[in-house]
């Protein structure tokens, strides 16, 4: 059952330091709950023959070494994060050489609904599909991120989890978000356990 609309919070471990301790546990913790909540396989499912990847705050790149494991074959990924020293509309607003796809996992929910259409548009013109894994705004989902002690994560995963699943998608509201262009197929569905996956797909030209 999904929750009220989104509410959209300072999660912790944006404001820390890369090098902070506490960040560089959260950090790890993350990685730990990707791997719980399957992200890696459902991206990795939807991407098909794509090779030529820009993950929009990936971090340091562990998701997308995950999804070439699934894949069993190398691809060619730019990570675009501030860690990495590239700002995600900075990086989608040059005009550059077309991607196969673009990613993004737990990175939407940080977003603005303004940010977000202004994030669609510019993707769109950037590569012919866009996968994304957000946390899913559920009843279940929160009672899930309620439980990060349980797996030993430390006080700013536990917070930002809770933060992230308010934060988070249900329904088609990621849908309504990417711009209306009859080129596209969209799906938006959830990703059990905890995970909303969206995909929008261009129509190849006939």
């Amino acid at each position: 059952m999904a929750l009220s609309s989104r509410f959209l919070e300072r999660e912790w471990l944006d404001d820390l330091p890369p090098e902070d301790p506490r960040a560089v546990r959260s950090r790890a913790d993350l990685r730990r709950v990707n791997a719980i909540m399957g992200n890696a396989r459902v991206i990795a499912r939807e991407l098909g023959g794509a090779t030529r990847i820009a993950d929009l705050g990936g971090g340091d790149g562990s998701l997308m070494r995950a999804v070439e494991r699934k894949l069993k074959r190398e691809l060619e990924v730019t990570i675009v994060d501030r860690i990495a020293g590239l700002e995600v509309f900075e990086y989608l607003a040059v005009p550059g050489r077309q991607l196969d796809a673009i990613v993004a996992n737990l990175f939407l929910h940080h977003l603005t609904q303004a940010d977000l259409r202004r994030l669609f548009a510019l993707a769109a013109q950037r590569a012919p599909l866009f996968v994304a894994c957000e946390p899913r705004r559920s009843r279940l989902a929160l009672a899930g991120s309620r439980l990060m002690w349980f797996i030993g994560c430390n006080d700013v995963t536990r917070h930002d989890a809770v933060i992230s699943v308010r934060a988070g998608f249900s329904g088609g509201e990621l849908s309504a978000e990417w711009p209306k262009l009859e080129s596209w197929t969209l799906s938006e569905r959830a990703a059990p356990p905890f995970s909303h996956l969206f995909v929008a797909r261009r129509n190849a030209v006939v």
